[in-house]
């Protein structure tokens, strides 16, 4: 009896604690590294963290951001912050073979922040994850570097378009808010 008692304990706070973290949908994916067989599980990676979803492209005007990403990724990412890019050729400016993308984001651009397979972001093909960005913001991807921050604790999810520089200090400012800083 005194180990059910004990047990049940333990399954009750796991409970409580797990509510208190939900995941937030955004979150709630596997996604396939880039060039890569492995998959991450965004909620046990991810969650608790301020996150910063972009779908990005190699041949596009704005595909010098990833400089500026990779930059706010080292500078905050001790603080809980993470950005996930996400290589779209929606727009016709991605490579057809993800070594060629991977070349690009970490050849080139340095990019040491997680990147995941190719994903559509628009239209009736968008990815499940670009779907509930999308219904949460009112925005949809009009184009490459779109930007989607999602609150540390899931609740809240902003949209800044593709003209909205990494060191845009509204854009920095609210990351900061976030992450309490």
């Amino acid at each position: 009896m005194k180990k059910l008692v004990s047990t049940l304990a333990v399954a009750v706070g796991l409970l409580g604690s797990a509510s208190a973290y939900a995941c937030p949908d955004a979150l709630k994916f596997m996604k396939r590294k880039l060039n890569s067989q492995e998959t991450v599980n965004l909620c046990q990676a991810y969650e608790g963290k301020t996150v910063l979803v972009v779908n990005t492209a190699s041949f596009c005007g704005f595909t010098p951001q990833f400089e500026g990403l990779e930059a706010m990724y080292d500078k905050y990412r001790e603080n809980g912050f993470v950005i996930l890019g996400f290589p779209s050729n929606d727009f016709n400016q991605e490579a057809d073979d993800e070594s060629k993308t991977a070349e690009v984001c970490e050849l080139t651009y340095g990019v040491e922040f997680p990147m995941f397979e190719p994903t559509s972001v628009k239209g009736d093909d968008a990815d499940p994850l670009f779907r509930i960005l999308a219904r949460e913001t009112g925005e949809s991807p009009s184009w490459n570097f779109n930007k989607y921050l999602i609150s540390r604790d899931g609740k809240t999810i902003k949209h800044y378009g593709s003209r909205t520089k990494p060191s845009d200090k509204a854009f920095v400012s609210d990351i900061e808010a976030d992450l309490a800083l």
